[in-house]
């Protein structure tokens, strides 16, 4: 797995040595641009509009447009000063919260958190007393160049940081087109709702679900390669619109189609008790 950023944790007196992996990756089905007469893949280049021509990397500068078409460029040996400046390879955690506290909205990216030369009693040190106090830390970290706030949390007997947005950083909902202000909810449409809600509950697998679009994505790729030809599947009975217009038939709707699978289950748990009793 590649290391992606090496540094150390530091809470109060505590130094840990640790790697950063990445811990997701995107399995998305990437598809190429071809020249439909050829087939031969397009390629881009990077003009100059001005000049019209093409441009190498060694003469292209960075810069930050403050108004339209004025800018203020940074040169590379400033970004580099800057960033090692700012770099300090260390994340010290300022602050322990209950994970409770952050919401989802903020969470950016995930990172597995590896032990380094000589760090693992102290890294087994935090992740046993993070588990044991049910606590995450807050710190930052500087990753290719961008400060990140960070929190660093347990998982199964590892650690992991997940990089999260600061606070300028999420939109805020005021600015939502749209929103109702005062929205009406009938008590008889939120009951059944809530019993909806209840009866679709349960415990979380992430192992149960998957990306059925790329799956059907991939097949049909696997088809054209082997020369077979397309076929189109009708969508199940159960996949149809119900044409249901109002909210109140639509959660009935959805109650009755979780009844079937209930009422077995249900059935199945009395047969099961009475052969135990008997």
């Amino acid at each position: 797995m590649h290391t992606v950023w090496k540094g150390s944790i530091q809470f109060g007196l505590v130094h840990i040595p640790v790697k950063l992996h990445t811990a997701t990756e995107n399995k998305d089905i990437k598809m190429r641009q071809l020249h439909k007469k050829c087939h031969t893949p397009i390629s881009y280049e990077k003009r100059c509009r001005h000049c019209e021509e093409a441009v190498e990397a060694d003469d292209i500068v960075k810069a930050y447009e403050y108004a339209k078409n004025k800018f203020v460029v940074i040169e590379a040996e400033e970004l580099e000063q800057f960033r090692k400046d700012n770099e300090d390879k260390a994340v010290q955690i300022l602050d322990f919260v209950q994970l409770e506290e952050v919401d989802p909205i903020y969470f950016d990216r995930s990172y597995f958190l590896a032990p380094g030369d000589g760090g693992s009693k102290a890294y087994a040190l935090l992740q046993r007393a993070l588990a044991d106090s049910k606590k995450i830390g807050i710190g930052k970290i500087i990753i290719r160049a961008k400060e990140h706030l960070a929190i660093v949390r347990t998982y199964g007997n590892a650690l992991m940081m997940e990089t999260i947005y600061f606070p300028d950083e999420v939109r805020k909902l005021a600015d939502v087109p749209n929103l109702p202000e005062a929205p009406k909810v009938e008590e008889k449409e939120l009951k059944t709702a809530l019993l909806l809600i209840d009866q679709l509950t349960s415990e979380f697998d992430p192992e149960s679900y998957t990306d059925e679009y790329r799956e059907q994505l991939f097949d049909l790729i696997e088809q054209k390669k082997q020369g077979n030809k397309m076929v189109v599947s009708e969508p199940k009975e159960a996949e149809r619109d119900t044409n249901v217009t109002d909210l109140m038939s639509a959660l009935e709707a959805s109650l009755e189609r979780t009844k079937p699978k209930r009422k077995k289950a249900a059935a199945s748990k009395r047969k099961t008790a009475t052969k135990k009793n008997a």
